[in-house]
C-alpha cells in the first residue's frame, strides 16, 4: 500500500530526526550546558519516544489499515470561496 509505505517512510524520518536530538544532547551535557540531571531525564524522554516511533514503523499496518490507497492531489477541490466566505463571515471584524 502506497499509504504504508510513505507512513513509514514519515516515522522513520522522525526517528532519525530523534536520533540526531539525542546526539544533540550528549553534545550539551560534554560541553556542560546540561546538568547530569537534566539530561538523563531528557534521555529517558528520548529513549521512551524513539522506542514509541520504532514501534510504530513496527505496526504500521495498524496505523494504516483503513488507507483509501487513494492519491488526492489529482482531486479538484469544489470552489474555496463558498467555504471561506461562510469560515470568515463567523469571524468579528472589529479587531479587538
Amino acid at each position: 500500500m502506497r499509504g504504508e509505505a510513505v507512513f513509514i517512510s514519515k516515522i522513520d524520518e522522525a526517528l532519525g530526526e530523534a536520533t540526531e536530538t539525542q546526539s544533540w544532547l550528549d553534545d550539551a551535557v560534554d560541553r556542560g550546558y546540561l546538568g547530569n540531571e537534566q539530561f538523563e531525564r531528557m534521555d529517558r524522554d528520548w529513549t521512551a519516544i524513539a522506542a514509541m516511533l520504532a514501534r510504530m514503523i513496527d505496526r504500521a499496518s495498524d496505523f494504516c489499515k483503513y488507507d483509501s490507497d487513494t492519491d488526492y492531489r489529482g482531486v479538484v477541490m469544489e470552489d474555496p470561496s463558498s467555504w471561506q466566505d461562510a469560515m470568515f463571515n463567523d469571524l468579528d471584524p472589529t479587531p479587538t
